[in-house]
């Protein structure tokens, strides 16, 4: 459902309150020390007209007394100075401190987040949110504290100065006051969905970056860079358009409400002179220059606070974006129940999955895999292979039936205990940057360099990671390996843990044939005694298989032996053959 802009900014103020509102102490001493520093800044007028009523008059000027008042008057500036600097550094640790919070939360919800919500957005606009979002709700709050706070402050107790000089002409100001508030509004309003699909805007720029960056020899490989520049004028334009709404919308604030103040300005000026003409008694020259100041000094916190306005809906627009990723739904709460002392027995009991729920994928999927069972899925691409591992660790809840593993089912143990029975080796690897011992010790913090290097050495990437210039303290990015280095390194981290339970999705799918089959032989003494489950393509490698599960459109068309099922000549035989055909094409 779309929201209304004006709710939208207004839902985001009020979260933002709440978390602001976590540092009560700092908020109070901001207040105090604001107030103390207008009251003091508003003393200086009052003491500016005296000294000038003390020197006005033609034959009667009392030096002494206006050199007293100077003095005073130094004294407030200095006092006024050192409250001003306090009351900054205190709004900027608020508001740094109040970022920090949400983007800790936001990343903390990330960790908490289902996969389909993942899936469903582009990496590139959840860093968008976390990141630049969050950093430009950080300027806009610290211009907020700075002086949309302070401006309050002062109109409000330069009211009470004003009034206490002269009653008329401060009704006067109050009166015309609105006039400044409505031209604001006017502009502010157009300005903040202007700021709304600037922010959305340059999310989908940033995941569009993010994308080709990630995929570059991939748009080199196919001639694509004139196609890819376009498109990313395209957005660039989109983006330009917003901005400079945006920024013409916001831009007109400021000098509309100078505008409107300067003619309140005049105005008392104007009606002070004459009151002094008609009634000296009502009102000095000293009193109408503390006026003229008070009015100037009333208006002054309108024209920042329209300025700042700009910025605070900007600010409040990326806030709305940050708060719905933190708000999005959280996947299911845990069980309290840990799994523990895992066996290995895994049962699945009429499962049934769509990521789409108009699109069926998987129906009525049963299989049993007791312990020490060597399951291998395959079928044709886009059967349902990963989708029945994501289903396995959990990443994704069945629609209907159950999973069990030892009798337990999977809704009912909490989801580490559940994934930490299982070791996975995925056809996409990540490798996180960091040394190569973290890479591998990823799920073993506490393993030892002689856990390490057995691992390594037993998953057959030891040979290279003892000619890198530092060994296990070389320092990894994403580009520093090959696509077959970083799957060893993958492979190794699983052969550290030794869990009860095997994931192998096309886990050798980058490495060369002479590798692939010592590591085969590898996992062969990894597996004995352990349930697993091997997705592969290449049918050859899980012939040794206890049990091959066929799959075609999210059904099981045939489970069996390779045996059994070669002599069944059925699907599994036609993938085989034409596979064996190509393979000796």
């Amino acid at each position: 459902m779309k929201r209304n802009k004006n709710g939208a900014s207004m839902a985001a103020l009020r979260k933002l309150l709440r978390v602001i509102g976590r540092y009560k102490l700092l908020l109070v001493f901001s207040v105090l020390l604001s107030a103390a520093t207008v009251i003091l800044q508003l003393c200086v007028p009052i003491l500016f007209g005296d000294a000038i009523d003390k020197v006005v008059s033609r034959g009667n000027v009392d030096f002494e007394a206006a050199g007293a008042l100077l003095l005073r008057i130094g004294i407030l500036v200095a006092l006024a100075s050192l409250g001003s600097w306090a009351m900054n550094l205190i709004n900027n640790r608020l508001s740094l401190m109040t970022v920090r919070d949400i983007r800790k939360s936001a990343i903390r919800k990330i960790q908490v987040l289902p996969l389909s919500f993942i899936d469903s957005h582009p990496s590139g606009d959840v860093i968008q949110r976390v990141i630049a979002d969050t950093d430009q709700l950080s300027e806009g709050l610290l211009l907020g504290f700075n002086q949309l706070f302070g401006g309050v402050v002062m109109i409000v107790v330069t009211l009470v100065f004003m009034f206490s000089k002269d009653v008329w002409i401060s009704l006067m100001v109050v009166a015309l006051t609105p006039l400044s508030f409505l031209v604001a509004k006017f502009i502010s309003s157009r300005s903040f969905s202007m700021f709304q699909k600037q922010t959305a805007s340059r999310g989908r720029q940033t995941a569009f970056v993010n994308e080709i960056v990630g995929g570059e020899k991939v748009v080199k490989a196919f001639g694509r860079e004139k196609t890819t520049c376009a498109r990313f004028a395209e957005m660039n334009a989109e983006l330009e358009g917003y901005s400079r709404r945006a920024v013409f919308f916001s831009s007109l604030t400021n000098p509309s409400t100078r505008f409107v103040n300067n003619i309140i300005y005049a105005l008392v000026a104007m009606v002070g002179a004459l009151r002094i003409i008609s009634d000296p008694l009502a009102l000095t020259v000293g009193g109408l220059t503390v006026l003229l100041s008070y009015a100037n000094q009333y208006m002054k916190p309108f024209n920042d606070i329209s300025s700042v306005i700009t910025e605070m809906q900007n600010a409040l627009a990326c806030a709305d974006r940050v708060f719905e990723l933190m708000e999005a739904k959280e996947e299911t709460p845990d069980a309290p129940k840990e799994l523990s002392g895992v066996k290995g027995n895994v049962e699945i009991e009429d499962v049934s999955f769509s990521y789409d729920k108009s699109k069926s994928l998987i129906e009525h999927f049963s299989f049993s895999a007791p312990q020490g069972t060597m399951a291998a899925i395959v079928g044709p691409t886009g059967c349902g292979k990963t989708t029945l591992i994501n289903l396995l660790m959990r990443f994704y809840d069945a629609d209907a039936g159950c999973i069990r593993v030892d009798g337990n089912r999977t809704q009912d143990v909490t989801r580490h205990s559940l994934r930490r029975a299982y070791g996975m080796v995925l056809q996409e690897t990540w490798i996180m940057d960091g040394t190569v011992r973290d890479n591998i010790a990823f799920g073993k913090r506490d393993a030892t360099d002689e856990e390490i290097i057995r691992a390594a050495k037993d998953a057959h990437s030891w040979e290279f990671i003892r000619r890198l210039p530092k060994r296990l303290d070389t320092v990894l990015s994403e580009s520093s390996l090959s696509q077959g280095q970083k799957q060893l390194l993958c492979i190794t981290r699983v052969m550290l843990l030794r869990p009860p339970m095997l994931i192998l999705d096309e886990a050798t799918s980058s490495i060369d044939t002479r590798t692939e089959l010592l590591i085969q032989e590898a996992f062969k003494k990894l597996m004995q005694g352990k349930t697993s489950f091997i997705v592969a393509h290449r049918l050859s490698t899980i012939r040794s298989a206890d049990r091959i599960i066929v799959m075609r459109d999210g059904k099981i068309v045939e489970q069996g032996s390779h045996e059994k099922l070669m002599a069944r000549n059925g699907f599994y035989a036609e993938l085989y053959n034409a596979q064996f055909a190509s393979t000796a094409q």
